[in-house]
C-alpha cells in the first residue's frame, strides 16, 4: 500500500493522504468545532482529551494542530505546543509557556505589542536565573535586566494586566497543547495544573491537554495535595477541566480492520503475498491467540512496525506466518521470546531427552512450559495464548497439546520449528553458515542449465561442509514437488563424495555426512527415467569417490523393498537397467582398483578399501574373482582382513553377522575359511603386538562363526 507510514508518531495508514481508518480525522474536526464554541462562550478554558494509553490521543492532537495551522486566517487559531517533561519547576515551566505563546504569535508589526507584553510578563514572574537560561543573557545583559526590573513598572500584576490587554486587542485565540500528562510525576503534574488554572489564565488562551484518566488519578493520589483518595482526585480534576473530550471507543471491528490494512501494507512494502494455506494459518492464529492482544492502535502499530523493521533481509527466506508469530512474542513477551533460543534443541526436536523425561506425559511437558513462561513474566491470563502460539511453531509443544503436525511440512515452509531455519528468525537475517534461498535456487538452476556460476560453486562447497543440512533442504524441495536437476546434482556431487567434512548429527551422532549423501543420491536416482539411470551412474563412477556413491545409491534403490542383503543384484535381476548399471559401475571400480593389484595389501589406500566394499553392491561374483586372484598371487588373506576391518569397533564385535555376509560377498565364506584353515585350526596364540592382537581377534571371531555354523549344520 503506497504511502504507508510505519515509524512516525501517528498510527500508520491514518494520515492526511490515507484512509481515516480510526475515525480520528472526523473526531479531530469535532474537537475543532468544540473549540470554536468554547471560544464563543468564554475567553479562556481548559479542555481535556481523555483515553487509554495507546488509544490514539496523540494522533487526534496531531490532526487538530495540523488542521488549525492549515486553516489559519485573520481570525483563526494559533497553536503553541508545550512539553512539560522538559521542565522541573513552576518557574521554568511558566517561562517556557509564555515563550511558546509568544513564538506562536505572528512575527509582524500587528503582533509586536502582544509579543512584547507576553515576553515582559514571562520575565516578571520568573527568577533571573530562569530568564538567563532561557534567553541566554550574558553578564552585561543580566545587569541591565536587574536595572529594568527595579526602575520600571514590572510587577507581576501590572505586566499581566498589560499582557491581557494586548491579547484581547489581538483578537486571535491561542491553543496551548500538552500531551501525556499522565506520565508526569505527582509534583510536576500539580505544577502544570497550577500553571493552566492560575498563572496561565489569560484571555484568548485555551488549553488542550490529554491523558489516560485512571493513570492520572493514580498519579494525583500520590501527591500530598490530594492524598490517597480517588474521589478527591476526581474533584480536583473537575476544578481544572471545563470540557471533557472522551476519545471514541476503539471497537473490535476497528481493530480487525486496522490489522488487515497494516498487514497488507507490510506485505506490499516487501513485495509479498500470502498463499491460501498461509491465509488460513494466519487467520486461525489471529482469532485464537492474537486478537485479544492487539486491541489498541498503539499495540497494532508497534507490532507491525517491528515486523516491517526486521523482515527486510528475511523476505523469501522464512515462513511469513511463523515470522509474524515470533515477532509478536519478541514484541509483547520479550523474556518468553528469549526462552526460544535457550531451549532451541528441545523445540526443534534435536535434543536427547533426559532419562527422567522419556516417560513424561504430554500434560507434564505443558506444565513445564507453563512454569518456564511464568518465570519469564508472562501474565496468568496470557499463558494459554503464548503456549498456543508455541504449539503453532514447534512440533514438540504441539504434540504435547494433543495435536499432530508433519515436521517435514514445517521444514518445507521454512518454519522456525525446523533446525535448518531456526537461526534465521533469531538473528533477523541469514547466518554466515547458511545459504539464502535466492542463492540456493540460482545454484540449482545453474546446475540444471549446465552453466557454471559462483552460486553453484557455493552450493557444492556447502554440500561438502554442511552435508546434512544441504541434503535436507534439497529433500524439502523434492518433497514439495519442486523440479530438481537430479542428473546434474548426482554428477556434481559424485567427485566430492570422499571429501565430506560435515560432523555427524542427530541425537546419537548417527547421521553421518556420507549417509545423508547416500540417501539423497538414492532419491535423485529414482527421479530419473529408468533408461537414463545407467549412463548417469557410469558418469558418476568415473572417479573413485563417485564410483562408491554410485554403487551405494544403486544398492539403496534396489534394496528399498528387499531384504538387507549385501548382494542386491539378484533381487532385481528382472530389471534391465539395473543389470546394465551394475556392469558399468563394476567396470569403473575395476579400473580404479587396477593399480592396487601390484602393491602389497597393507599399502591399500582408504579410497581403495572403500571401493572394495562398494564393489560388492554391483557385481559380487566379479568382486570375488578379482580378490581371490589377488590372494592367489600376492596378498595374504589375514592381511586383507586386517585392512578391511577397522581395529576399533567397540562396543561392536569385530565381525558381526552383517559383516560376515559382506565378507561372503567379497571373498566367499567357504574360500575364506579354506584359506585360513591352518590359522583357524591352530590353538589361539598370545599376540606380540597390537597388529598381531587385531589379527588374533579377527581369527577368533571367524573361528566362532565357523564353529557355530558347523554346529548348526550338524
Amino acid at each position: 500500500m503506497a504511502g504507508a507510514r510505519f515509524f512516525n508518531d501517528e498510527p500508520f495508514l491514518d494520515h492526511a493522504e490515507g484512509p481515516d481508518l480510526l475515525g480520528h480525522r472526523q473526531y479531530a474536526q469535532h474537537v475543532i468545532s468544540l473549540l470554536d464554541r468554547v471560544r464563543a462562550q468564554t475567553e479562556t478554558g481548559v479542555l481535556a482529551l481523555i483515553g487509554p494509553w495507546g488509544s490514539g490521543k496523540s494522533s487526534v492532537l496531531g490532526k487538530v494542530t495540523r488542521r488549525l495551522r492549515e486553516t489559519a486566517n485573520d481570525d483563526g487559531w494559533l497553536v503553541a505546543e508545550l512539553n512539560p517533561w522538559l521542565y522541573s519547576d513552576l518557574e521554568s515551566l511558566t517561562l517556557a509557556l509564555f515563550s511558546e505563546i509568544r513564538e506562536a504569535l505572528p512575527n509582524d508589526g500587528r503582533w509586536s505589542d502582544a509579543r512584547e507584553k507576553i515576553g515582559v510578563f514571562g520575565k516578571a514572574i520568573s527568577p533571573l536565573g530562569k530568564v538567563t537560561a532561557l534567553f541566554g543573557l550574558d553578564s552585561e545583559g543580566l545587569i541591565q535586566e536587574v536595572s529594568n526590573r527595579i526602575s520600571g513598572d514590572t510587577s507581576a500584576s501590572a505586566t499581566k494586566h498589560k499582557a491581557e490587554e494586548a491579547l484581547r486587542k489581538a483578537g486571535h485565540p491561542v491553543l496551548v497543547v500538552m500531551d501525556d500528562l499522565d506520565r508526569l510525576t505527582p509534583e510536576k503534574l500539580l505544577v502544570v495544573f497550577k500553571l493552566v488554572r492560575l498563572v496561565g489564565h489569560l484571555p484568548n488562551v485555551y488549553y488542550l491537554i490529554s491523558f489516560d484518566e485512571q493513570t492520572l488519578l493514580d498519579v494525583l493520589q500520590r501527591s500530598k495535595l490530594v492524598g490517597n483518595s480517588e474521589p478527591r482526585a476526581r474533584d480536583f480534576l473537575e476544578k481544572i477541566i471545563q470540557v471533557r473530550l472522551d476519545l471514541p471507543a476503539f471497537r473490535e471491528r476497528d481493530a480487525d480492520i486496522l490489522v488487515d490494512r497494516s498487514l497488507a501494507a507490510v506485505l506490499a512494502s516487501h513485495s509479498l503475498t500470502l498463499t491460501l494455506s498461509e491465509q488460513e494459518r494466519l487467520s486461525e492464529v489471529y482469532y485464537r491467540h492474537l486478537q485479544a492482544r492487539l486491541r489498541t492502535p498503539r499495540a497494532i502499530k508497534r507490532f507491525f512496525g517491528q515486523v516491517d523493521a526486521t523482515l527486510g533481509r528475511l523476505t523469501g527466506n522464512v515462513d511469513i506466518v511463523d515470522f509474524l508469530i515470533v515477532t509478536f512474542l519478541r514484541t509483547s513477551e520479550p523474556r518468553a521470546y528469549r526462552l526460544l533460543w535457550q531451549h532451541r534443541a528441545e523445540l526443534t526436536g534435536t535434543s536427547m531427552d533426559l532419562p527422567s523425561r522419556r516417560d513424561e506425559r504430554p500434560e507434564q511437558r505443558i506444565d513445564r512450559w507453563r512454569t518456564r513462561l511464568q518465570d519469564a513474566g508472562v501474565a496468568q491470563q496470557h499463558l494459554d495464548g503464548v503456549i498456543g502460539l508455541m504449539g503453532v511453531l514447534f512440533t514438540p509443544v504441539r504434540q504435547a497439546l494433543g495435536h499432530g503436525i508433519n515436521l517435514q511440512a514445517i521444514a518445507q515452509r521454512r518454519g522456525i520449528g525446523s533446525i535448518d531455519y531456526f537461526d534465521r528468525y533469531m538473528v533477523f537475517g541469514i547466518p554466515d553458515d547458511d545459504l539464502p534461498e535466492r542463492i540456493f535456487d540460482t545454484a540449482l538452476q545453474q546446475l540444471a542449465d549446465g552453466t557454471p556460476g559462483t552460486e553453484a560453486d557455493e552450493l557444492l562447497l556447502r554440500l561438502r561442509d554442511d552435508t546434512q543440512r544441504i541434503t535436507r533442504r534439497i529433500g524439502y524441495k523434492r518433497a514439495a514437488g519442486t523440479p530438481l536437476p537430479a542428473a546434474a546434482l548426482l554428477k556434481a556431487a559424485a567427485p566430492h563424495y570422499g571429501h565430506l567434512t560435515a560432523a555427524p548429527q542427530g541425537a546419537l551422532g548417527l547421521i553421518t555426512a556420507d549417509r545423508a549423501m547416500d540417501v539423497l543420491a538414492r532419491d535423485l536416482l529414482t527421479d530419473l527415467a529408468e533408461p537414463d539411470r545407467p549412463s548417469i551412474l557410469k558418469t558418476m563412477a568415473e572417479t573413485p569417490d563417485g564410483a562408491v556413491l554410485a554403487a551405494r545409491a544403486l544398492q539403496r534403490v534396489t534394496s528399498r523393498n528387499d531384504s538387507d542383503s549385501p548382494d542386491r543384484t539378484q533381487a532385481s535381476a528382472t530389471l534391465d537397467w539395473i543389470g546394465e548399471a551394475c556392469s558399468l559401475i563394476s567396470q569403473e571400480i575395476a579400473r580404479h582398483l587396477a593399480p592396487s593389484a601390484s602393491r602389497p595389501v597393507d599399502e591399500l589406500t582408504e579410497s581403495e578399501i572403500t571401493l572394495l566394499w562398494a564393489w560388492r553392491h554391483t557385481a559380487s561374483e566379479a568382486t570375488r574373482a578379482w580378490i581371490n586372484q589377488r590372494l592367489d598371487e600376492a596378498w595374504t588373506t589375514l592381511g586383507l582382513l586386517a585392512v578391511l576391518l577397522p581395529p576399533n569397533q567397540a562396543p561392536f564385535p569385530v565381525i558381526g553377522n552383517d559383516t560376515l555376509q559382506s565378507l561372503d560377498a567379497l571373498i566367499g565364506l567357504e574360500a575364506l575359511y579354506s584359506r585360513l584353515r591352518p590359522h583357524l585350526d591352530a590353538p589361539a596364540a598370545t599376540p606380540d603386538s597390537s597388529q598381531d592382537e587385531h589379527q588374533a581377534r579377527i581369527l577368533q571371531a571367524l573361528r566362532e562363526h565357523r564353529d557355530g555354523d558347523t554346529a548348526t549344520s550338524s
